[in-house]
């Protein structure tokens, strides 16, 4: 049974961060090994307004196609969808920076097919930065773009694009021969010229080796407590759905807040109670 809200451990809130001016790339470079990087995922204007004055970073994350559209991974996620959901992530923000996903097939071909993808993103969103998904290909297409002004975030481990490839959405670096391909790509990512890269479901060990191996922040997800930063899904830290990833700890019960206020509602409309007197307009001669 789930703990209610009243039960949960009471800890103070992080300060709200005040910039008058968005976060830029270098800037989150320049974190690397010092104060760490808090990031989340955003696809719409309101959630980014509530995480915009506690986040350094919001990734418009292709994970939009799970966890919004309810497809059964990110493969499906279209360019058009990346684009209006980073559109509403910019309305709503301030002073983060926003990075937006690249889809899976909308870089992988050539780089000239990768600078079309990202800079009809950054033009169209007003973001930025772009993520891509960093394999063995991905150095020189890093290096193309970063050389033609678009930041670049590498996304290195589990790569939730690749999932028919690697056999569904499992941890990565089990054998030696995966973890050294692991800091490979890393490695060559922060050597391309990428500002950060996220270090997805790896060993805290392997996570420690990358950040160390790396002069640029690591951003860890179901890795190490010792990345530069953190991020998560924002829907599932928020507790919107029952089951999430072991690496997910659960900083809200947002499913059973929303099931709680709607069956109060429904409630409320069978008795005839809602609307109520305030609710209502009332017009004078």
């Amino acid at each position: 049974m789930s703990a209610r809200p009243q039960d949960l451990p009471q800890r103070p809130h992080s300060r709200p961060i005040k910039r008058t001016r968005r976060l830029t790339a270098p800037q989150i470079t320049a974190r690397k090994g010092a104060d760490p990087i808090v990031c989340l995922t955003a696809y719409d204007a309101p959630t980014a307004e509530i995480l915009d004055p506690h986040c350094d970073l919001i990734l418009v994350g292709d994970s939009v196609g799970m966890v919004v559209h309810g497809l059964p991974s990110t493969v499906g996620v279209t360019m058009e969808m990346m684009i209006l959901h980073g559109q509403a992530v910019m309305r709503g923000s301030r002073s983060a920076l926003v990075v937006v996903d690249l889809p899976f097939g909308s870089y992988e071909g050539t780089p000239d097919q990768a600078f079309a993808s990202a800079s009809r993103v950054m033009m169209e969103t007003g973001c930025q930065a772009v993520k891509i998904e960093s394999g063995s290909y991905a150095a020189e297409t890093i290096a193309y773009l970063v050389e033609r002004g678009i930041p670049v975030m590498s996304h290195v481990g589990l790569r939730p694009q690749s999932m028919h490839v690697l056999g569904g959405f499992r941890a990565r670096g089990r054998t030696q021969v995966v973890a050294d391909e692991i800091l490979r790509n890393a490695a060559a990512a922060a050597e391309a010229g990428s500002f950060a890269v996220v270090v997805e479901g790896v060993s805290a060990d392997i996570a420690d080796r990358v950040t160390k191996a790396v002069d640029i922040p690591t951003i860890g997800i179901g890795a190490s407590a010792g990345c530069d930063g953190q991020i998560l899904v924002t829907p599932d830290m928020l507790g919107l759905f029952e089951r999430v990833p072991k690496f997910v700890h659960k900083f809200g019960r947002m499913r059973d807040m929303v099931d709680e206020a709607v069956g109060a509602y429904a409630d409320d409309v069978h008795a005839r109670r809602f609307p109520r007197e305030e609710n209502l307009y009332v017009f004078k001669d």
